[in-house]
């Protein structure tokens, strides 16, 4: 919780539900990770995969390894700390990851139906997380305009 200053209120207003969301696709990225490593493992032992096509799923798949660790650090550190700046970076870390998940469910080589239900939840999660970012990064937008 932000200590209040002079002029702002001492009420807290970081966001208990995008908490508790930024946690839970942490979690299931944990998982999808895992799955999706996993399945393209599978497909380059069972499919002809070209090789240049096997290192860019893969380096892309850490990628957005990177990108949701990032993506949970400034989501939890703005929430926490009601901080704008880490918020917004949130919003277009999540704008990024959306855009990668998107490859994984539509343009890698081989697109099984495990590929597709796993990133259409991932995909959901993510819809979901900005929507409350942004709702969070409104209301402290809000306050502010009100304290000034």
């Amino acid at each position: 919780m932000a200590i209040p200053g002079p002029g702002r209120p001492a009420g807290v207003l970081s966001s208990v539900t995008l908490q508790v969301l930024l946690n839970l696709t942490t979690v299931y990225f944990s998982f999808y990770f895992l799955f999706t490593l996993g399945l393209i493992i599978r497909k380059s032992l069972e499919l002809s995969y070209p090789a240049d096509a096997l290192v860019c799923d893969v380096c892309l798949l850490f990628l957005l390894a990177a990108l949701e660790f990032l993506h949970f650090f400034c989501g939890v550190k703005g929430n926490l700390t009601e901080n704008e700046g880490y918020i917004i970076g949130n919003l277009i870390l999540t704008g990024a990851s959306i855009l990668l998940t998107v490859y994984f469910l539509v343009w890698q080589s081989y697109v099984m139906r495990a590929d597709v239900i796993i990133s259409s939840i991932l995909l959901a999660l993510y819809g979901l997380d900005g929507l409350l970012a942004f709702s969070t990064l409104a209301r402290l937008a809000r306050l502010v305009t009100i304290l000034y």
